[in-house]
């Protein structure tokens, strides 16, 4: 909603608010009845912070009355005014106490996550800027969506994941301890031994599950915490390969690195998180392979684009047309998945997704069914475009 949607509804720079009927647009107490029952607050002030409307849901988001805001100039200095704290936070959302940006550097609409603490507010607010005919911006619209209830149900969800998964860790790390213990008996006899031996894989895998609801909640809530490094990715992607070669090995897959002709510009990664993304898509491919398939890892810079793309090609079982939009929500586990292995917990792709997004990447999937799957993932070779801070749950919702 640029200039151009504001034309469709009557707004200009000259007349915000339009005439009483606009060419092509609504008739002036319509567009007021548009804003007024709009579920999301609408503030719209022009180049000098004169407020020009605040609607109903803005009244009720930031306790402030349309007559006292309308025609009041914000100020940075409303932040310590009674009463106009959370709205010039909102305004001036550098002064909010935690901001996370969801939209790219320099794009429009613009996009920011707001939390505050006092009140409790999770606030996602769009800045639209409205040109005038220089195609200079004149004036601003803000909308702003409450998304507290959602979020706080997110984090109770959360808070007792965590709860309940440290619980479980202790215990099943002992269980595992003591089977490893009882694995070295020699006095056992072999029905014991694959006993011993099965449960201790199943405890371990339990383990591995209960790790990955607590790095799920960690990376919803935005504490999965990164260190982002300049990195060579070729060198980067034949460690992770390196990591995985015993998996493959066991499986009877072969895996090749298909090692770019010219040298790649270096990214910024955090080469622990990335090597768990990574990780993530090789498991994939070899556990979803046939017997004696292939995988192939590429990478490449994007043409024209400042961009990496990694791409993972299998030979395996593939995906259902309509399976490949749920791929990366999570506890998905497309059905020819399920059926080829039971085991599995749908959250690794989740949070490959997360992991990928945070390092300002986008990742997506191309399947056919029986023939194989490849997933590409793209990196930023400008860290510019690496989010100063990586995205929690607003990466997500």
């Amino acid at each position: 909603m640029h200039a151009t949607m504001g034309h469709m509804l009557g707004f200009s720079a000259k007349n915000p608010f339009g005439p009483s009927q606009p060419e092509g647009g609504m008739e002036h107490s319509e567009l007021e009845n548009v804003l007024q029952g709009m579920p999301d607050a609408f503030v719209a002030y022009d180049n000098d912070f004169k407020v020009l409307r605040f609607n109903t849901a803005a009244e009720q988001i930031f306790k402030l009355s349309a007559s006292a805001v309308v025609g009041h100039v914000l100020s940075p200095r409303d932040v310590s005014a009674a009463g106009w704290q959370t709205l010039a936070q909102t305004v001036f959302s550098s002064l909010a106490p935690r901001v996370v940006q969801v939209s790219g550097e320099g794009e429009y609409p613009e996009v920011y996550d707001l939390s505050f603490t006092d009140p409790e507010l999770e606030l996602r607010v769009t800045t639209i800027p409205i040109k005038d005919d220089a195609g200079r911006p004149a004036m601003f619209f803000k909308i702003i969506t409450d998304r507290t209830p959602l979020i706080t149900a997110i984090r109770s969800k959360n808070e007792f994941i965590t709860v309940a998964s440290h619980q479980l860790r202790g215990p099943m790390t002992d269980i595992s301890w003591a089977l490893q213990s009882l694995q070295g008996d020699a006095g056992m006899s072999d029905t014991s031994k694959l006993i011993v031996t099965n449960a201790l894989a199943a405890a371990q895998g339990l383990v591995a599950r209960i790790e990955d609801l607590l790095s799920v909640a960690k990376m919803e809530e935005g504490q999965m915490g990164y260190d982002f490094k300049d990195t060579d990715i070729v060198e980067f992607i034949g460690n992770v390969l390196a990591g995985v070669l015993p998996l493959t090995q066991k499986a009877g897959i072969k895996m090749y690195f298909d090692r770019p002709n010219t040298a790649l510009p270096h990214v910024m990664i955090d080469a622990k998180r990335l090597s768990i993304a990574l990780t993530n898509l090789l498991e994939n491919a070899i556990r979803y392979n046939v017997a004696n398939g292939e995988v192939i890892v590429r990478v490449a810079a994007v043409p024209e684009k400042p961009y990496l793309e990694v791409t993972v090609r299998d030979t395996g079982i593939g995906v259902p047309p309509e399976a490949i939009p749920n791929l990366f929500k999570k506890f998905f586990r497309a059905p020819n998945a399920v059926a080829s292995q039971t085991e599995g917990s749908g959250l690794g792709l989740y949070m490959t997704k997360g992991i990928v997004n945070s390092h300002g990447g986008e990742i997506w999937a191309e399947s056919e069914v029986n023939r194989g799957t490849i997933m590409h993932f793209t990196l930023p070779t400008d860290p510019a475009l690496v989010p100063k801070r990586p995205a929690g749950m607003q990466g997500f919702l």
